[in-house]
């Protein structure tokens, strides 16, 4: 795929999603394939699942700081990252493409999409995001968020593209 889009102009970073958590249903898995076989006809795509509590803590504040730790250590200092959170920014649809336009002309070398654990974000990664969104308001199930994540990314795709799967 060429590196400039011919869409819009922007970029199609390569963009892959973080997130923190057990190990996915069957089910969860198949859906997740479909829809990362789908992405990468916009651009390369993958899934990183950091495991939750690495170092089984029982203090959830050392949970939530090792768990930032391994999210951060997985990020690269020209990502674009977009946090996942209960507190972000709530986007429509069309928004979304946007988001992800405006990030491939931002000089950025991958677009990052993070999903916290169960106790959400820690502190580092928090300041390291270029932005913050909600997916919906109610706090979701990680591997739902990881669903509706995909989807809403190959959404915005289509959306960029004026393909028909939007309407």
């Amino acid at each position: 795929m060429s590196e400039v889009d011919s869409c819009l102009g922007q970029r199609a970073l390569p963009t892959r999603v973080l997130t923190v958590g057990k190990t996915r249903s069957p089910g969860v898995q198949l859906l997740l394939d479909e829809y990362t076989e789908k992405l990468k006809c916009y651009s390369s795509f993958e899934v990183l699942q950091i495991r939750s509590n690495p170092k089984k803590a029982q203090d959830t504040t050392v949970q939530i700081r090792e768990e930032d730790i391994a999210v951060m250590s997985t990020i690269g200092s020209s990502d674009w990252v977009v946090l996942l959170d209960e507190h972000g920014n709530e986007l429509r649809s069309e928004e979304m493409a946007e988001l992800i336009a405006r990030a491939g002309n931002t000089g950025a070398s991958r677009l990052s999409f993070c999903i916290g654990g169960p106790y959400g974000h820690g502190p580092l990664l928090r300041e390291r995001a270029n932005v913050s969104v909600r997916l919906s308001s109610m706090v979701l199930n990680h591997q739902i968020a990881l669903l509706v994540l995909i989807e809403q990314i190959y959404r915005a795709w289509t959306i960029l593209k004026g393909q028909k799967y939007h309407h």
